[in-house]
């Protein structure tokens, strides 16, 4: 039910243009995952997402997990029917929301055990087993494991420890899984060290036969200079050819085209959402702040050829940065899809470019261009 065929592979970088083939449909790569965390991207309809070209969604499993709950999610026929959505979903593990409860969680072999401080303080204890169990419940066509994630900086000891204890947990979910109409992706942890994210890939080949792999670990507070000096040569000269690569957290345009040029084939990322609430929009002039007043007469639309609902419909910088300004949701909601619809549309433009073999070009072109400016 699940399988990844690579169709082209650029020449001159390491990119690769493929399609990953799940139970609810096929999704082209190199491809952008918006992130509908509790079964719902903020402020857009499932039906505005397919019309701009959203192949597959992230949700999240921590989140659906404490409300409304797995049990009931499973009730209501899984995912896809809960949130109306036909097309694939990938959930991620909840690790990270978990780590990010700060001395909220305790470490074992076992698994964490946490207080859910943002949902009454309720304590939770999550082995490997229970965290497959939820994930086989949610019903997603492609989960990830257990994995502790380490930020940036921290101690190698620390980070050490984060690979064994991700690499146990990863030969338990593997045992643990039994759905076949779900793949479940091993999760290479490492921090910002070679040789351990070599180690940690290497503990995953050995316990499993996993049909793709995430990268975790990255986008925890370093910056892209210093994520890349690992990233490159993990992905580009020792994770598996024939697999998904599947960036975890990375959404900026800027770190997508440049993660393809390494072989990434997956990207996801609340950024393009969470900005546009903020009043932030892609563009290819850079980055725009729609809050600052010098869009206050500006009659362009966000994007030059843009083909998003909101440049297509002719809603205006001046007319979206009133919106921003007076806080109005339909602000939100414009930029969010123009934000989305820019990520799917670069990696449309990617694909084409490894598939003509000129995706070496491609990059030239965006980092001397002015949309290189992107955060």
């Amino acid at each position: 039910m699940f399988s990844y065929d690579i169709v082209a592979q650029d020449s001159e970088t390491h990119a690769r243009a493929g399609v990953l083939h799940t139970p609810h449909g096929d999704v082209p790569t190199p491809i952008f995952m918006p992130v509908g965390t509790k079964a719902t991207v903020k402020g857009l309809l499932p039906s505005s997402l397919e019309e701009i070209g959203t192949k597959i969604l992230l949700a999240n499993t921590y989140h659906l997990s404490m409300r409304p709950g797995a049990e009931l999610v499973a009730q209501m026929g899984g995912l896809h029917d809960f949130m109306r959505w036909d097309g694939p979903i990938l959930t991620d593990s909840g690790g990270f929301q978990v780590f990010s409860l700060s001395e909220h969680f305790k470490l074992s072999d076992d698994g964490v055990e946490f207080h859910a401080v943002d949902y009454g303080g309720e304590k939770v204890m999550w082995t490997p087993e229970e965290n497959m169990r939820i994930a086989q419940l949610l019903g997603a066509d492609i989960v990830m494991q257990l994995d502790q994630c380490p930020g940036y900086p921290s101690p190698r000891p620390f980070v050490e420890r984060a690979v064994e204890l991700s690499s146990k947990w990863a030969e338990r979910c593997w045992k643990a899984h039994t759905r076949e109409d779900q793949a479940l992706f091993g999760i290479v942890q490492g921090g910002m060290d070679l040789d351990l994210r070599l180690r940690s890939l290497r503990h995953l080949e050995e316990c499993g036969n996993f049909p793709g792999y995430g990268i975790g670990g990255y986008s925890v507070g370093e910056d892209h200079a210093t994520m890349f000096e690992s990233l490159a040569p993990l992905v580009s000269e020792h994770m598996p050819k024939g697999k998904p690569r599947y960036l975890m957290g990375v959404g900026n345009p800027t770190t997508l085209v440049r993660g393809v040029a390494c072989g990434i084939d997956m990207f996801d990322c609340v950024l393009p959402t969470r900005t546009a609430r903020m009043g932030t929009a892609f563009s290819n002039e850079g980055r725009l702040n729609l809050k600052n007043t010098r869009f206050r007469q500006d009659q362009r639309t966000l994007d030059e050829g843009c083909t998003c609902p909101a440049c297509s419909a002719g809603f205006t910088r001046a007319y979206i940065h009133h919106l921003v300004r007076q806080r109005e949701m339909s602000g939100s909601i414009l930029l969010s899809l123009h934000n989305i619809h820019y990520l799917l549309d670069l990696m449309r433009r990617a694909r084409e470019a490894i598939v003509a073999g000129t995706y070496g070009s491609f990059v030239r072109d965006w980092e001397s261009s002015p949309a290189v400016n992107d955060y």
